[in-house]
C-alpha cells in the first residue's frame, strides 16, 4: 500500500526544512490535535499515540540532505515507512510531500487507509506554520 500526501510549500530553504524534519522531537509540533502521547526515545526514535489507536514507534532509517528523510516502524507487528520528499523551489522556499508505504493484507489495508491518509495530510498541513 502506498499513500501520498499533497505537496505543501514551506517558506524555508530545502536545507532548513530538512534540518527541522531531521530532529525527531519536532514531529510533536506536526501531530494532529487528537494525539494522546508523544515521547522521544532516542535521538532518532520517537513514540506517539493518537486517541483510540495503538502506540507507534518510528525511527529515522535514512537521511539524504537536503532532499529526503525516511522514518520506519521500529518494532511492532507492522512494517512500514514514512518518507518526506523535500524539493527546493527557490533559495527560501521548498515543497514537502509525505509518502507512506507498507505491506498489509487486504483487510488491514482497508481499515487503515483512511486514518493514515488523514494523518499524513495533517502532518504535511501543519508544516508551513511550524518549520
Amino acid at each position: 500500500m502506498k499513500l501520498e500526501s499533497p505537496k505543501t510549500t514551506i517558506n524555508k530553504s530545502a536545507q532548513e526544512t530538512f534540518d527541522f524534519l531531521s530532529d525527531v522531537k519536532n514531529f510533536e509540533k506536526l501531530m494532529p490535535e487528537n494525539i494522546s502521547k508523544f515521547e522521544v526515545l532516542e535521538d532518532d526514535k520517537f513514540l506517539f499515540a493518537l486517541k483510540g489507536m495503538p502506540e507507534i514507534v518510528l525511527k529515522k532509517k535514512e537521511a539524504i540532505a537536503p532532499h529526503k528523510i525516511v522514518l520506519g516502524a521500529a518494532g511492532g507487528k507492522l512494517d512500514f515507512s514514512l518518507t518526506a520528499n523535500i524539493t527546493e523551489i527557490t533559495e527560501n522556499e521548498s515543497d514537502v510531500a509525505l509518502v507512506f508505504e507498507g505491506e498489509f493484507n487486504a483487510m488491514m489495508a482497508m481499515m487503515i487507509k483512511g486514518p493514515i491518509n488523514k494523518f499524513i495530510e495533517t502532518l504535511v498541513g501543519n508544516m508551513p506554520a511550524q518549520v
